[in-house]
C-alpha cells in the first residue's frame, strides 16, 4: 500500500501551514467534493470510507482511496493517517462514528482535526472533544443562500459573525471617480477590495481605482452595511 512521506519536526511545522497532505475521512457528497477539490488545488488526498462502492467510485480521482473503518484505531495507524498536515472527518451519516473518529484521531498527534457536524448537538460533543475546526456545512449553506436570495448580491461570505464579503455589480454612485474621492467608508461603512472589468481577471482595488457600468466588485464590512451597499444600483 503507497504511503506518504514522514516528515521531520520543522518541516512538518511548515507543511501544517501549507497543508499539502489532508486525510478525508467519509466520501460522501461533502467528503467527496472536498477531496476533489483538495486534489484540484495540488494538495496529496487520501480518501477514506467504509462504503466499496464510494471507495471504487473515486479510485483513481484521489492520490489514494481505500476501504477501512476509521473506528478502528489499528487501521487508522496502518493508513498512516498521523503523518498528514490535516484529518477532515466528513462522516454526516452515522453520528456514532464520527465521534468515536474524532476521539481516536485526538490522540495521535495530529496537527489539525476538522469535522463535519449535522447539528448543533453534535457540533458541541465535537467542540467538547476537542475538534480545532468544526463545521456545518448544510447550515452554512442554508445562510449563505437566505442572504443571496434575499437580495441583490452575486454571492455572500461571511467571514465572521457580522461581517462579510459581498460580491454584486458595481452602483452607479461609485463608477467613473477614483474611489478614493468616494469616502465609502465614511458614507457606508464599507470597503471595495476587489473589482473586474467584464471578463477580465479580478483585480485588488486601491484609492485610485476607477469603475465603469458593468463591473463588479467584492465589497468588505459589516453584514447589514456590506448588504445595503449591494443593493445600490
Amino acid at each position: 500500500m503507497a504511503r506518504f512521506p514522514a516528515f521531520s519536526g520543522s518541516a512538518r511545522s511548515r507543511r501544517t501551514a501549507e497543508a499539502h497532505s489532508v486525510a478525508v475521512i467519509g466520501l460522501g457528497r461533502f467528503g467527496s467534493a472536498l477531496a476533489l477539490e483538495l486534489m484540484a488545488g495540488g494538495t496529496d488526498v487520501l480518501g477514506i470510507d467504509l462504503s466499496e462502492d464510494l471507495v471504487q467510485s473515486l479510485n483513481g480521482q484521489l492520490t489514494q482511496v481505500v476501504r477501512a473503518d476509521s473506528t478502528k484505531r489499528e487501521a487508522l495507524e496502518q493508513l498512516a493517517v498521523d503523518e498528514f498536515d490535516r484529518v477532515v472527518v466528513a462522516i454526516g451519516g452515522d453520528i456514532s462514528a464520527s465521534i468515536l473518529t474524532c476521539s481516536i484521531l485526538l490522540t495521535m498527534n495530529i496537527p489539525a482535526v476538522w469535522a463535519k457536524a449535522v447539528d448543533d448537538q453534535h457540533g458541541l460533543i465535537l467542540e467538547q472533544l476537542g475538534v480545532g475546526k468544526v463545521i456545518y456545512p448544510e447550515k452554512d449553506m442554508g445562510r449563505r443562500v437566505a442572504h443571496l436570495v434575499r437580495g441583490a448580491a452575486l454571492d455572500f461570505i461571511e467571514i465572521a459573525p457580522g461581517y462579510a464579503m459581498v460580491k454584486a455589480p458595481a452602483p452607479s454612485s461609485v463608477q467613473g471617480v477614483p474611489l478614493g474621492e468616494t469616502g465609502l467608508r465614511r458614507s457606508h461603512g464599507v470597503t471595495i477590495a476587489a473589482f473586474q472589468h467584464g471578463d477580465s481577471p479580478w483585480d485588488n482595488a486601491d484609492n485610485r481605482t476607477v469603475l465603469r457600468a458593468g463591473d463588479t466588485i467584492l465589497v468588505v464590512g459589516k453584514t447589514r452595511d456590506a448588504e445595503a451597499f449591494a443593493q445600490l444600483i
